[in-house]
C-alpha cells in the first residue's frame, strides 16, 4: 500500500500546481487560501476517478455522437462540482470552468512529462514462459 503513495502524492501535488497556475490565468477561478487549493486538488483527483468514468458511461451516446468533445463539457462539470463542495473556490461561469479545465488538463500532462523525464513510467515486458494472460 506504501508503495503507491509516492506516486499519489505526485500527482497531488501536479494537479495543485495546475489548478494554481490556472487560478493565476484564468480571472474566474480563484482560491481564498491555500488550504481551499489543496484539498480542491485532492477532491478533483478523487471525482475525476470516481465521478467522471460513471458520467462517461452515462452519456456515450453523446460522447460517441461528438467524437469524445462532450469529455471536455464533463471536465468542467468536474472543476465546477468541486468548486461547490469546497469553500473558498469559486468559479464564476460554465466557460470558465470549461477552458480552465482544458488548460489545467493540458499542463498537469505537461508536468507529468517533464517529471517523468519524458519518459513512460512502466514498460511492457513480454511473458517469459509463453504463458499469456
Amino acid at each position: 500500500m506504501l508503495a503507491n503513495l509516492p506516486p499519489f502524492l505526485l500527482h497531488w501535488a501536479i494537479t495543485a500546481v495546475s489548478l494554481w497556475v490556472a487560478s493565476h490565468i484564468f480571472s474566474g477561478l480563484k482560491f481564498d487560501n491555500s488550504a481551499a487549493l489543496i484539498i480542491s486538488a485532492l477532491l478533483l483527483g478523487f471525482v475525476n476517478a470516481i465521478i467522471k468514468p460513471l458520467l462517461i458511461l452515462l452519456t456515450l451516446p453523446l460522447t460517441l455522437l461528438t467524437f469524445g468533445l462532450f469529455v471536455l463539457v464533463i471536465n468542467a462539470l468536474m472543476v465546477q462540482l468541486v468548486a461547490k463542495l469546497v469553500k473558498g473556490f469559486r468559479v464564476s461561469s460554465f466557460w470558465t470552468a470549461f477552458f480552465a479545465s482544458m488548460f489545467i488538463s493540458l499542463l498537469s500532462i505537461v508536468i507529468g512529462a517533464w517529471v517523468a523525464g519524458g519518459s513512460p513510467e512502466t514498460t511492457i515486458q513480454m511473458p517469459h514462459s509463453g504463458v499469456w494472460l
